[in-house]
């Protein structure tokens, strides 16, 4: 189970993240390990909402970097599903410019060089104007199947814009092209509520987080 945000460092100091919590990945981590399931949790050290409870165990993670290299290294045993509830960032900082007198553009970071953002001093606000790169980070979900092959793999889509059936069109695609087992679709763009969708095309509308948790553990339960 992955759960709350990844985030990606600008310098020593300074991150960018999203507003993830990791309640929703908690909270099935719990359900999941008094249903009688060992769960192990990766949660993303941002998250602000409780520890999980009972989990079997819990790891942080920081990047999306990071949560890639933990996958790899589960991936050397045997998994019976993933959940894969992290909000991961679509971004990462790439160059960092300072804008000098003549208007130029000058780089005073460049991850090419073999250091990563984090590694970067923290920038001084003495500088000047800065114009940071942002480069899209690898989308691990499509990943998963490669790594655990065998397991139930359930992936999340929250969208923000768009109705509630252009919300599940989207999920629909994450299943085709993540070849995951299936979707929990949530967000503005949904409206209250979940939308499980299942690669066998059956749809489920839960309509609160505990409902969810329980059409999840079924469909683990299903999979065993």
């Amino acid at each position: 189970m992955t759960a709350g945000p990844t985030y990606e460092p600008l310098d020593e100091v300074r991150r960018l993240t999203n507003f993830s919590t990791g309640r929703l990945g908690g909270a099935l981590a719990d359900h999941l390990t008094n249903a009688g399931h060992e769960v192990l949790v990766l949660r993303g050290a941002s998250a602000t909402a409780p520890l999980p409870t009972n989990a079997t165990d819990v790891q942080s993670f920081g990047s999306t970097a990071d949560l890639r290299t933990r996958f790899e290294n589960l991936s050397e045993q045997k998994w019976d599903a993933v959940f894969h509830a992290a909000a991961v960032s679509d971004f990462a900082f790439g160059k960092v410019f300072v804008r000098t007198l003549n208007g130029e553009l000058m780089p005073i970071h460049d991850p090419t060089d073999g250091h990563r953002a984090g590694e970067c001093r923290k920038l001084s606000t003495r500088e000047g104007s800065l114009l940071a790169e942002l480069l899209p980070t690898p989308k691990l979900l499509p990943m998963l199947r490669g790594w655990f092959p065998q397991a139930l793999l359930v992936g999340w889509k929250y969208e923000m814009d768009g109705s509630r059936a252009q919300a599940l069109d989207r999920g629909r695609e994450q299943l085709r092209d993540a070849r995951t087992d299936a979707c929990v679709v949530n967000g503005a763009a949904y409206g209250e509520g979940f939308g499980l969708l299942e690669a066998t095309g059956a749809l489920q509308h839960l309509a609160d987080l505990s409902q969810l948790c329980r059409a999840l553990e079924a469909l683990l339960r299903g999979k065993a």
